[in-house]
């Protein structure tokens, strides 16, 4: 497969850097993580607010719901946005193999090809 022999060359005289998986994958935990602590501080501050009759204890309650969806959604978004990078590096990788795979076979079809 000299297509594929010619484009590792080529990959190796860009000198592009390694995608640093560790640091992805310490954000895609911290998302995970911020999304449990998140749900726990809404059910902590649901907990809170009919625990009480008080207007300003519930009041800061609310506060600290508000305050667990906010994080909660943060949490979301950084495990989405890793998660769907480990996959469409993935996707990504396997195309660009299967596209030189198919150039392969068209070029040997037509350098077998009768002129």
């Amino acid at each position: 497969m000299p297509r594929v022999e010619e484009f590792k060359a080529e990959i190796g005289e860009m000198r592009l850097r390694d995608p640093s998986t560790a640091r992805d994958r310490q954000l895609l935990r911290l998302g995970v993580a911020l999304l449990v602590v998140g749900v726990a501080l809404t059910v902590i501050a649901y907990f809170m607010s009919h625990g009480t009759t008080n207007p300003l204890s519930q009041g800061d309650a609310t506060i600290l719901a508000l305050a667990g969806v906010a994080v909660s959604v943060a949490g979301g978004t950084l495990f989405l946005r890793y998660s769907l990078a480990t996959f469409l590096r993935f996707w990504l990788a396997r195309l660009i193999y299967e596209q030189q795979a198919q150039t392969d076979r068209i070029v040997g079809q037509t350098d077998a090809a009768p002129r």
